[in-house]
């Protein structure tokens, strides 16, 4: 006699903003004001978004001294069942690794992690069905490209090297529909042809989306074209202000980690 087999929920890591979330790191563009208490009201607006979406909500601790912890993404990488904590390319992000290891240990994940000399940030780590694209930029180098490499290898994936110089990391010029199609904002993407297929897009910020399902995706407020291009091909979108979080070069994908 059959069984019907229930698939678990998947599940996103996330991390309240800290108190001192305006001092984050701001690389490639001007420093501007962040409003915090808006930037809580915001965050909590997009994980009931992923709860509503079907994602059961981990929550790591919050850490008022980790001005950038809240892009919980830098953090860990996930390989299949393999939780990759990183090691970030900013030197005060690297406390924020604890918290997160803290609760991946209680997940019944196979924990990996890229050590010094090697810097490592999530946030340039894209994956594409067998494919790991990686941003070798200002915030990971290449002794972290050569360990993530090795991991992935042991877990069947392979590792293609983007260059990344116009924005702070790989996701923040490309990420990618749920049938594998690369999108990104052409002036920021260097490589597209790295890519198997690749969309441009006309707006910067409608090049980060989260996969909330086959049909379905999670993306910032302000990029209604791009909104309605997706929608156009089929997906369901919906969409989220992280205005607060633009301001200190956050996108959708840095503000969890999706766990499946």
């Amino acid at each position: 006699m059959s069984q019907n087999v229930v698939a678990p929920s998947p599940r996103a890591l996330v991390r309240p903003p800290a108190v001192a979330l305006a001092r984050g790191e701001v690389t490639h563009i001007a420093r501007t004001p962040v409003d915090v208490a808006l930037a809580v009201e915001q965050w909590r607006g997009y994980v009931d978004a992923l709860a509503h979406a079907g994602f059961e909500i981990i929550e790591v601790a919050a850490d008022d001294t980790l001005a950038d912890s809240v892009f919980v993404e830098d953090a860990v990488v996930m390989l299949g069942r393999v939780a990759v904590l990183t090691s970030p390319g900013a030197l005060s992000r690297r406390p924020e690794i604890a918290g997160v290891e803290a609760v991946i240990a209680g997940l019944g994940l196979v924990e990996r992690r890229i050590d010094l000399p090697g810097t490592l940030d999530g946030g340039d780590v894209l994956k594409i069905g067998g494919n790991v694209y990686v941003g070798r930029g200002g915030r990971t180098n290449a002794e972290g490209i050569r360990q993530l490499t090795a991991i992935a290898a042991d877990e069947g994936f392979e590792v293609v090297t983007v260059p990344v110089t116009r924005v702070l990391h790989l996701k923040s010029a490309v990420t990618a529909l749920p049938d594998g199609t690369a999108i990104g904002h052409a002036p920021l993407v260097e490589h597209p042809e790295l890519f198997d297929r690749f969309l441009e897009v006309p707006e910067e910020t409608g090049a980060a989306v989260v996969v909330l399902a086959p049909d379905a995706v999670l993306m910032a407020a302000s990029a209604p074209l791009t909104a309605r291009l997706f929608a156009d091909r089929g997906y369901r979108v919906v969409t989220v202000d992280i205005s607060e979080f633009e301001k200190l070069e956050g996108c959708v994908t840095c503000l969890s980690v999706r766990i499946r």
